[in-house]
């Protein structure tokens, strides 16, 4: 199984930035998906993710209203999109799938992660 991301970049603050998430070698059919970022010297945490059946979205504080997490209907790509960009959004960006949430807290599965894209905004 693959996840491969892209879409990172370097962007000034107050741009967008589009990243996609291909999932292959296997067919997850639906399952719950998220994506995570870590800066240097921070842990990872979650800042959006999706219900199996695309219902239902969430998101951290940090990024509610100017992140967007959408999926493919075949479930096999995952998409963040990112509106006016922070530099304190700077990091780098990965997906999971297959977790379980609890409540609205998505658990990440241990072993499907993409290797990450990284996102850098400059001032």
């Amino acid at each position: 199984v693959q996840l491969v991301e892209s879409g990172g970049g370097l962007v000034q603050a107050g741009g967008s930035l589009r990243l996609s998430c291909v999932v292959s070698g296997r067919t997850f059919g639906s399952v719950n998906m998220g994506w995570f970022r870590q800066a240097p010297g921070k842990e990872r945490n979650v800042v959006a993710s999706i219900s199996a059946n695309g219902y239902h979205t969430f998101y951290s504080d940090s990024v509610k209203g100017r992140f967007t997490i959408s999926r493919d209907n075949a479930g096999d790509t995952l998409y963040l999109q990112m509106n006016s960009l922070k530099p304190e959004d700077t990091a780098v960006y990965s997906c999971n799938v297959g977790g379980l949430f609890i409540g609205e807290t998505y658990r990440p599965h241990r072993t499907y992660w993409g290797q990450g894209t990284q996102v850098t905004v400059s001032a």
